[in-house]
């Protein structure tokens, strides 16, 4: 536990000096109320808040995350109230405790739900403070780590947990590295045999692969400097759940183009295309393999060109060339803002969320529309965690929707009143009707006439948003 502290301490002694004594005051005040409690590893109850606050630690999260992780099971298991968090520390911290914890069973009828009640609590708390969920992230991290404790039954029912609710949120907020550990973690324990059988395999891989990887990364990196463009290389393997899911789809582990990486971090933007132009005159690409995620980003903001070569021994290796800034970002998404936009971090979090994510619109619909929990979850499941669709407008911007979105939902995510006037659409040059069925890449423009009669009615039943289906009821109300 003094280790645990110590390593604590270390960390936000590296980026947040000021803070420590804070810290250290809400680690005793936790080990005081959390005294005689025992995980069922057998360990002391205050080992899991303060590996909570590690893993926010290594993030670089300010002050009050940290101090909210190592008391975020208080209110639930100790006997302490919201204002007494606010007493001893501040209204911010109580704020993000009380975010955290879950709802007391003594509301609900029903073990069920409760549990949907809290599954909208942890997805709406992103619109009033994304800190919550980076919290619950790094808790639900902190419990996979040592799910080995846990039942078989518990293990795979919170794996599976894992991956409907908090590897989506990962992602939408951008957060990779702790995606890609809850997806591997998750595999481990619901298909135990595949994930051993798939770890194997690429450990042999990594293996046969390194002098070949060392020996493309080297000469990158004196081509690069013999440019004078300053850079950085990494090697990157894909994970073991991305693997399994190429697999499963019917790839072979040769057909894998991403399976290695090389992550190259230059300094500015002009040099991302610079480097893209001395890889290709030394490797040959895949023409259909390149993305270019710096002018079209992803919608949760990931930057990076993506091209895929011909290295030596006739692997397929992925270059993703990006700025160091960049590389941040596509590691720890809205939590690198702890470090680009210090002291005013959780300001310019809620922003970008607002102004900049496609699902944060997406999410306070559902959120307004829905007023049953389990509805609630349930169509936030269809709608922005299951299976996605990236189309593009006539200039070039990507939207994202639902598998088997039509040009209506495309129509009014686009603006509410194109949706109205809606009498047709083009995709990829071709006049389709307005209940076509979309598929990703696709291109799409919206025919309009302010004459209209506006959408009708059966409309409601082939669109696949909430945003659409209530805007077609509104109008149709009028």
């Amino acid at each position: 536990m003094e280790t645990g502290l110590k390593k604590l301490l270390l960390l936000v002694e590296k980026y947040n000096k000021e803070e420590i004594e804070r810290v250290k005051k809400a680690f005793e005040y936790a080990k005081i109320l959390h005294s005689g409690q025992l995980r069922q590893s057998g360990e002391p109850y205050i080992v899991h808040p303060l590996n909570v606050a590690c893993i926010l630690a290594e993030m670089h999260a300010d002050g009050d995350t940290l101090c909210a992780a190592l008391l975020h099971d208080t209110l639930e298991d100790c006997n302490i109230s919201k204002e007494d968090i606010a007493y001893n520390f501040n209204q911010d911290v109580a704020n993000l405790v009380d975010g955290v914890t879950k709802l007391s069973k003594m509301n609900f009828s029903s073990k069920q739900a409760q549990s949907y009640a809290n599954t909208r609590k942890i997805i709406t708390s992103i619109t009033e403070d994304v800190r919550i969920v980076i919290i619950k992230l790094a808790d639900r991290l902190h419990n996979m780590r040592t799910l080995e404790f846990k039942s078989e039954f518990k293990q795979k029912e919170n794996a599976l947990e894992t991956m409907e609710i908090f590897v989506p949120i990962a992602y939408y907020i951008g957060a990779y590295r702790i995606k890609s550990e809850l997806e591997d973690l998750s595999l481990r324990y619901l298909k135990p045999d595949m994930y051993k059988q798939i770890e194997e395999k690429k450990s042999k891989i990594e293996l046969d692969s390194q002098c070949c990887l060392q020996e493309m990364l080297s000469h990158i990196q004196t081509l690069l400097s013999d440019k004078n463009i300053p850079n950085e290389i990494k090697i990157r393997t894909k994970n073991i759940y991305g693997i399994y899911k190429r697999l499963s789809e019917g790839s072979k582990l040769s057909d894998i183009h991403d399976l290695f990486a090389l992550k190259i971090m230059v300094d500015d933007i002009m040099n991302c295309y610079c480097s893209l132009g001395v890889i290709h005159s030394q490797y040959h690409p895949i023409n259909d393999k390149f993305k270019d995620y710096i002018s079209n980003p992803k919608t949760n903001m990931y930057r990076s060109l993506h091209t895929t070569v011909f290295g030596p021994e006739d692997r397929l290796v992925q270059t993703q060339i990006r700025t160091f800034d960049m590389d941040y970002v596509a590691s720890f998404g809205l939590t690198a803002y702890w470090d680009l936009e210090k002291g005013n971090a959780r300001n310019a979090m809620q922003k970008d969320l607002k102004d900049k994510f496609q699902f944060f619109r997406s999410l306070v619909e559902i959120n307004a529309v829905f007023g049953d929990n389990q509805d609630f979850v349930r169509q936030v499941k269809f709608e922005l965690f299951s299976d996605r669709i990236y189309v593009y407008t006539t200039k070039g911007d990507v939207i994202e929707l639902p598998k088997g979105a039509t040009a209506i939902d495309f129509a009014y995510k686009i603006h509410t009143e194109v949706g109205n006037t809606m009498v047709g659409a083009y995709v990829n040059d071709e006049y389709v009707p307005v209940d076509y069925v979309l598929h990703s890449k696709d291109r799409v423009r919206i025919v309009t006439d302010e004459l209209s009669f506006g959408p009708r009615e059966d409309w409601i039943e082939k669109a696949k948003t909430t945003y659409a289906k209530r805007r077609i009821r509104e109008f149709n109300s009028k």
